[in-house]
């Protein structure tokens, strides 16, 4: 029986959730991903999971946060002038924004304060900080 390893494409079902178990994302009402390992497309503990897992094999993998979406680097918070957002915007805690990078590429915002002339957004991943638990099944190899 072939089992994953690296450089593989498989496909996988997954059921992601925080350390309090609440589901975050799941697979299971959609088809599975579709990955090759080696690509740096997926964070490198359910990468890392996959391998060694034969087709139609569970299996359930906790992720510290250094090996899923890094720790909260206290340099991606940053203070916005109200002045300086458009004036449609009601900024509230919680709140997603989208900022485009000089790349053109856009980045994820997160409100986690609101002063009276400013915002405080944070840019860290919503999942950064965090310890992940994936069960995974290996759908497919190759």
């Amino acid at each position: 029986m072939s089992k994953v390893k690296e450089n593989d494409t498989v496909q996988v079902h997954y059921t992601g959730k925080l350390k309090n178990g609440e589901i975050f994302d799941s697979s299971l009402e959609r088809e599975p991903i579709k990955v090759t390992l080696g690509q740096q497309s997926l964070i490198p503990g359910f990468e890392n999971g996959l391998i060694d897992m034969a087709v139609n094999e569970k299996k359930t993998v906790v992720i510290p946060s250094a090996e899923a979406y890094g720790e909260i680097n206290k340099e991606l918070f940053q203070s916005v002038p109200r002045a300086d957002l458009p004036e449609d915007i009601k900024p509230e805690v919680g709140m997603g924004l989208m900022a485009k990078n000089a790349d053109g590429t856009e980045r994820q915002l997160r409100v986690v304060e609101v002063k009276e002339d400013a915002i405080v957004i944070d840019a860290n991943h919503p999942l950064a900080g965090q310890e992940l638990t994936f069960e995974l099944e290996v759908v497919a190899i190759g």
